[in-house]
């Protein structure tokens, strides 16, 4: 008995020394950097994507969700003011990049070229995920001398969203209910001015305080409408021209007739339309689902004669285009664990597989699975954006510092549409200082 009770205190003993060699295995842990706001208060302990609404709730949920279903791997989430990339840029030069990094297509070969970046084609295609599977769009986003460098999880661009309680009583909607947007600049400017008279409202909501993006988004939509080659060289712009003089003097235009909102921030803008102060928000893809959530709200401005939203209208007799772009999954190089590699893997594939959740904001799905699917088409308003799977146009891929260029355009727009500067002079200077730029990489 004395024999037995001995072996069991010994076994018992060995179990702990055991325990205590090999302690509960730690979760593998990756750091995740996004833009897309921050909402904790409303989703930080979300796990049900179903239930998440807007870029920030559903990326939230989809995160902790992740989470919630793989305790053997913890992504910590760090949340960056849009777009984020002077600190990105910063973190690699201190050698200390998150793991994953939200990013822009066209912000890819800022840090592919530079060897920052991981090929992707062999974790993915370990995950099951093959090129095939992206929509061409998203595809050709995040392909970079052959290779992939970037999950695509959308592709998004600017549109017209519309308050059609507004439309109505500016007699532009049409016998079968649908808004009558112009087919050129006179009818544009036509249109603008009979708003105004009708409504006492301006036509165009525009967030132009302190804004380089929607300039910018403006005229290369209106140049690809131009059939414009404005980028036929990567390394060079040839924008001091004819077809940008028209889409300038068009928005000036608007501008002097106070057919635009002036001095409106983003989140104004957003609040004003919301409000029912303009008829339509230049704003992007992402928008539609926060719009459409305030349409079926009793009292709301879009409640009380609905919504609606289309692609830019075509203004030039050119091809049917306009401006996109797309947001991307892409990973730092840097060491890691073979764990580390295997959970960013999986992570990706767990992203890729709700990519129809992620759609919910808006932007069009970067899997063909999901795009062709009757329960993205059953999505509201889909069937009016649609086409900007095939219209969407984005710059060459091998320009770089896009969002640079941005800043720039939109500098020099603002300039002349405000008046401070001559349309002649803000497209010489434009062009110049992006040429300097790219003369510099």
């Amino acid at each position: 008995m004395i024999h037995m009770l001995r072996k069991t205190m010994l076994a018992a003993a060995s179990i702990a020394a055991l325990a205590a060699a090999h302690p509960a295995m730690a979760a593998t842990e990756l750091t995740f950097q996004r833009f897309f706001g921050a909402c904790d208060a409303d989703f930080g302990s979300n796990t049900d994507i179903a239930k998440a609404v807007g870029e920030c709730g559903i990326i939230t949920s989809m995160v902790n969700k992740f989470n919630a279903d793989n305790p053997d791997i913890h992504v910590a989430v760090t949340t960056v003011e849009w777009p984020g990339y002077d600190q990105l840029t910063a973190q690699f030069a201190a050698g200390d990049p998150p793991d994953i990094v939200t990013i822009h297509h066209s912000a890819l070969s800022d840090y592919q070229s530079k060897g920052l970046l991981v090929p992707l084609d062999d974790v993915l295609a370990a995950n099951g995920i093959k090129p095939a599977d992206f929509t061409d769009a998203s595809r050709n986003g995040v392909t970079k001398d052959g290779k992939i460098y970037g999950l695509p999880i959308d592709n998004w661009t600017m549109l017209f969203h519309i308050n059609m309680d507004l439309f109505k009583q500016a007699g532009l909607v049409d016998a079968s209910g649908k808004p009558i947007l112009p087919k050129s600049v006179d009818e544009l400017l036509a249109q603008a001015k009979q708003f105004k008279e009708k409504t006492g409202k301006p036509y165009l909501i525009q967030n132009l305080a302190n804004e380089t993006a929607l300039y910018t988004r403006n005229l290369y939509t209106y140049l690809f409408q131009q059939n414009s080659e404005f980028f036929a060289d990567p390394t060079k712009v040839k924008i001091n021209t004819p077809e940008a003089k028209k889409v300038v003097e068009m928005y000036k235009a608007i501008f002097d007739q106070g057919d635009t909102t002036k001095d409106l921030d983003y989140a104004a803008s957003i609040n004003a339309f919301l409000a029912g102060e303009g008829g339509v928000h230049l704003n992007g893809t992402w928008m539609i689902g926060d719009y459409t959530a305030s349409a079926e709200k009793p009292g709301t401005a879009l409640n009380k004669g609905g919504y609606a939203v289309y692609p830019y209208p075509q203004l030039f007799a050119g091809k049917h285009a306009q401006y996109a772009d797309g947001h991307s999954l892409a990973v730092s190089q840097k060491d890691r664990s073979d764990e580390q590699t295997a959970a960013i893997g999986k992570f990706l594939k767990f992203m890729a597989d709700h990519d129809f959740d992620w759609s919910r904001t808006g932007h069009l799905p970067a899997m063909k699975a999901v795009i062709e699917s009757a329960e993205f088409k059953a999505l509201p308003h889909r069937d009016t954006v649609a086409p900007i799977a095939e219209l969407g146009t984005s710059l060459p891929s091998a320009v770089q510092r896009q969002f640079a260029i941005q800043d720039i355009i939109g500098q020099e727009m603002s300039a002349a549409i405000t008046g401070q500067k001559e349309v002649d002079a803000s497209l010489a200077d434009m062009e110049s200082r992006i040429n300097e730029l790219l003369a510099n990489l």
